[in-house]
């Protein structure tokens, strides 16, 4: 199903990662079941695993220590998630209308990356898609300070890509990335989840 755009005129495309460019959520997950089981941390269900998208993964282990009162060391726990994710990578695959939508766009409209990933993760999976040189702009994490929902991450893209908030529009899969995209002053449009593009088919 087409993209609906909101009236524009846009003059940047800012674009989330995971869930968003790439239906790599589900990979993610797998990938944090076996760290999680590796380090004795109880796995959290997926709902909360969605709704949690964006949200840096050394942010994510500091957030599974507080909530079981564990020790887990954060960079270790997310070096290993990152590389088993990486291992999955052969299986990876784009968000069809989302992918039609960066094609459309190449070389007309300039288009940065907004992600908690950090730079490897988002550089090796545009990088397995073919897309590593439709974006002008990465912005990972350790890029900012204020993960999303804040609005830092978007505004620093679009201060790298020298456009106004306000003429950049975001495209998004979670809440907390449409809140950091309002609280930044720009338009955006949600990514349906897997499941939900899955629904969607079965209706047709």
């Amino acid at each position: 199903m087409p993209l609906q755009l909101p009236p524009g005129p846009h003059r940047a495309y800012l674009f989330d990662m995971d869930g968003t460019i790439a239906d790599s959520m589900p990979l993610h997950y797998i990938a944090w079941k076996q760290a999680l089981a590796e380090y004795g941390c109880p796995l959290f269900p997926e709902p909360l695993f969605y709704s949690w998208g964006g949200m840096p993964v050394r942010e994510i282990v500091a957030t599974l220590n507080r909530r079981h009162n564990l020790s887990m060391p954060i960079e270790e726990v997310a070096h290993r998630k990152e590389g088993l994710y990486y291992e999955l990578l052969p299986k990876l695959t784009a968000v069809p209308e989302v992918l039609s939508q960066i094609e459309s766009a190449h070389q007309r409209i300039p288009m940065a990356v907004v992600s908690g990933s950090t730079r490897e993760s988002v550089t090796k999976s545009l990088e397995v898609l073919g897309l590593r040189d439709k974006f002008q702009v990465l912005v990972c994490a350790g890029d900012y300070t204020r993960a999303k929902p804040d609005p830092e991450p978007f505004l620093l893209a679009a201060e790298k890509l020298n456009v106004p908030p306000a003429s950049c529009l975001v495209f998004e899969d979670t809440d907390m990335g449409i809140q950091a995209a309002t609280a930044a002053g720009m338009q955006s449009v949600r990514i349906l989840q897997p499941w939900e593009r899955s629904q969607i088919r079965t209706t047709r």
